[in-house]
């Protein structure tokens, strides 16, 4: 075969993409450990681009200044808070497990006042259906409980290993967010010329994922915070115990659409309501609806405006599929990988509707 024949060319390109194929493959299994910490720390750099470059232009065009001064914005607004927060919550679930094991929560106890303040209709249902026997209903979630304590047990064998894996995670995240926010225009330069699609398809998408990255966590991580910090306050003023892990629940409940923070706080409302606390289930009630519920109507189109135009009930398959395939990263890998699907197909019913006219 001639240097000239361009059958050698065509061998040696594809022998050159395998090797490109499996060199790729071999680097993401290197840094699937750190996936989440490389995530956030995208996420990271895109939220807080827009204030990394004020920042910059405000010092004189001193990007590692500017960086470093953003990160350690960071570091204040949103890690040491969560920090924090972790260990209240730790503290606070150890707290409640105590009083499980000394006898001040009795679940039977407390079923029993249940029933007791149930109307009589109710009663008869329950005795009909032989499950007024309170000691079977405490052996059924006394496995429940079991396995709970199983965990927290596991969980305490294993902090130290955990506390390494988790320093180690948020040093590589805050590491990795340092660079983006200082060399991520001249990473996305070098980058994006390589990636094998036209440069109007490639800005496009370019343009959704990041506006879809903000528009996730503006619409969803902030709503959640705060109504999760709003439910948390009203448990508390109303004196329910654990105040502060059952707002943390209505914050991750507040991630699932559909789901919302209604999944803690009825349940609540209902027990109240049940057991003779005839106020402070109104209230809950109230606030519940009118407070709690109406932040997600109000909160979510001044933050997200239009950015993002997905159905709900995609926000939802993609949302729950996220977090069982990626864990508590897929609240916002879900939403993102089905934006993304709808912006590639609508892309491809453009150029096909384009060709038709043509």
């Amino acid at each position: 075969m001639s240097e000239g024949d361009p059958r050698k060319f065509e061998v040696e390109d594809g022998g050159f993409l395998v090797l490109v194929v499996l060199v790729t493959i071999g680097f993401a299994l290197l840094i699937a450990p750190y996936f989440g910490a490389i995530l956030w720390a995208l996420v990271a750099a895109i939220l807080f681009e827009p204030l990394n470059r004020r920042m910059e232009f405000l010092l004189g065009g001193r990007k590692n200044l500017a960086a470093a001064l953003t990160l350690l914005l960071i570091i204040a607004l949103v890690i040491v808070p969560a920090i924090l927060l972790g260990v209240a919550l730790v503290q606070e679930m150890l707290s409640i497990y105590a009083m499980f094991e000394s006898g001040q929560i009795d679940l039977a106890q407390i079923g029993e006042r249940f029933v007791a303040s149930l109307p009589g209709w109710a009663r008869q249902a329950i005795a009909s259906a032989d499950v007024s026997d309170l000691d079977s209903l405490r052996d059924m979630f006394g496995g429940g409980i079991a396995s709970g304590v199983q965990a927290l047990a596991t969980r305490a064998l294993n902090l130290g290993q955990g506390a390494l894996k988790f320093i180690a995670s948020l040093g590589v995240m805050l590491y990795l967010t340092f660079f983006l926010l200082r060399d991520g225009d001249a990473l996305g330069r070098k980058i994006l010329p390589a990636i094998p699609l036209r440069s109007g398809e490639r800005d496009t998408l370019l343009r959704h994922f990041v506006v879809v990255v903000r528009a996730t966590m503006k619409g969803t991580v902030v709503v959640a915070v705060v109504q999760g910090a709003l439910g948390g306050t009203i448990f508390w003023a109303l004196g329910i115990e654990g105040a502060l892990l059952w707002g943390v629940m209505m914050g991750f409940f507040s991630l699932v659409p559909a789901v919302g923070t209604g999944a803690v706080w009825v349940p609540v409302a209902i027990y109240l309501l049940v057991t003779g606390s005839i106020a402070e289930g109104l209230i809950l009630v109230g606030c519940g609806i009118f407070v709690i519920g109406m932040i997600d109507n109000l909160l979510r189109p001044i933050l997200v405006g239009k950015d993002t135009r997905m159905p709900d009930f995609v926000v939802l398959i993609a949302t729950l599929a996220g977090l069982s395939i990626f864990g508590l990263n897929g609240f916002i890998v879900g939403p993102m990988i089905a934006a993304l699907f709808m912006a590639v197909w609508s892309m491809v019913a453009e150029h096909r509707r384009h060709s038709n006219y043509l």
